[in-house]
C-alpha cells in the first residue's frame, strides 16, 4: 500500500481525525474527511486538491451510507477506513444516567460498525482495503470513572478482532489503534461529558477526579501528530499488526494485561482444569 490510497476518515474536524488527515495527505494519499460539520473539518485539516470534506455523523446508517457512496462516486475506491470518531462520558457507573452510558456505546461501538458495515461491500469488490480502529488502552484494560467509555471500546476489540477473520478472505485487513494518553481534545468539553455528583457516597471522590483529569487537559504525554504519521507507516506496510499500542503507557498497559491474564489463568489452574464430563 505504499503507492496513493483513498482514505476515509471519520471524526476528523479535531483532534487525532485532524492530524491522521494531514499526516494521509502529507504521504501523497488522497482523503475523505468527515465530521458533522464539513466546514469546521475543512477549516481544522486546511484546503487542498488531494480533499474532500464530507457530512457524516457515525451514528446514523445512512449518513455512513452516504459518505461512502460520495467517496465511490468522486474516486471510485475506498482503500483505508480509519474509524476515529468518539466522545466520552466519565464517571462512576451508578452516577452514569442510563441515557449517557446507552450514548456512549452508541457513538464508540455502533457508529464504527455504521461506517464499517458501509464501506466493506466496496472494499470486497476491489478485494482489497484496509479497515482501521482508533480503540484505547480503555479497550485493554478497564478502569475507575471509566465504565462506559471502557465498555465500548472493549466492544470494539471484540467486534473487530472477530471481523478480521471473517474479510481476510477478500483481501481485507484491519487494524486497531489503542492509544494511551494524547495530547487531544478528548479531555475537553467539546468532547468529555462528566457525570453530575448526585450520589453522595462518590460525590467528593466525583468532584476531586473530575477536577484532576479536567487539569489534565492538553498536559498529556503523546503527541498526536507523532502517532497520525505511526499509523500512515503501519497503514502502508504488506501486513499491518492487528493491534498498535500507542505510546510508551499503552506499551506498558499491554504487558501489564498480559501479566494479569496469565496470573489469573494460573490462579486456579487446577480447578479450572477439572471441569469436564467424567466419560
Amino acid at each position: 500500500m505504499a503507492d496513493k490510497k483513498v482514505w476515509l476518515i471519520t471524526g476528523a474536524s479535531r483532534g487525532l481525525g485532524v492530524q491522521l488527515a494531514k499526516a494521509a495527505l502529507a504521504a501523497g494519499h488522497t482523503v475523505v474527511a468527515t465530521g458533522r460539520d464539513p466546514q469546521k473539518v475543512e477549516a481544522a485539516v486546511g484546503a487542498s486538491a488531494g480533499l474532500l470534506t464530507v457530512k457524516l455523523d457515525i451514528t446514523r446508517p445512512e449518513d455512513a451510507e452516504a459518505a461512502v457512496a460520495a467517496t465511490v462516486a468522486k474516486f471510485g475506491r475506498v482503500d483505508v477506513l480509519i474509524n476515529n470518531a468518539g466522545d466520552f462520558y466519565a464517571g462512576f457507573f451508578e452516577e452514569l444516567t442510563p441515557e449517557h452510558f446507552r450514548s456512549q456505546i452508541e457513538t464508540l461501538l455502533f457508529g464504527p460498525v455504521n461506517v464499517t458495515r458501509a464501506v466493506l461491500p466496496v472494499m470486497r469488490k476491489q478485494r482489497s482495503g484496509l479497515v482501521v480502529t482508533v480503540s484505547s488502552t480503555a479497550g485493554v484494560v478497564g478502569g475507575t470513572f471509566c465504565s462506559a467509555y471502557a465498555a465500548g471500546k472493549f466492544g470494539v476489540e471484540g467486534w473487530m478482532e472477530s471481523l478480521a477473520s471473517e474479510v481476510e478472505q477478500f483481501g481485507i485487513k484491519t487494524m486497531l489503534v489503542e492509544p494511551g494518553f494524547f495530547r487531544t481534545d478528548l479531555l475537553t468539553t467539546n468532547s468529555t461529558t462528566f457525570a453530575e455528583p448526585a450520589i453522595e457516597d462518590y460525590a467528593e471522590m466525583t468532584r476531586a477526579t473530575v477536577s484532576a483529569w479536567s487539569g489534565m487537559s492538553g498536559k498529556q504525554g503523546g503527541d498526536p501528530a507523532k502517532l497520525a504519521v505511526a499509523v500512515v507507516q503501519l497503514a502502508g506496510s504488506d501486513t499491518p499488526p492487528a493491534r498498535f499500542a500507542g505510546g510508551a503507557d499503552a506499551v506498558q498497559a499491554f504487558e501489564n494485561k498480559a501479566k494479569l491474564l496469565s496470573e489469573q489463568a494460573n490462579a486456579h489452574r487446577e480447578l479450572s482444569s477439572s471441569l469436564a464430563h467424567d466419560e
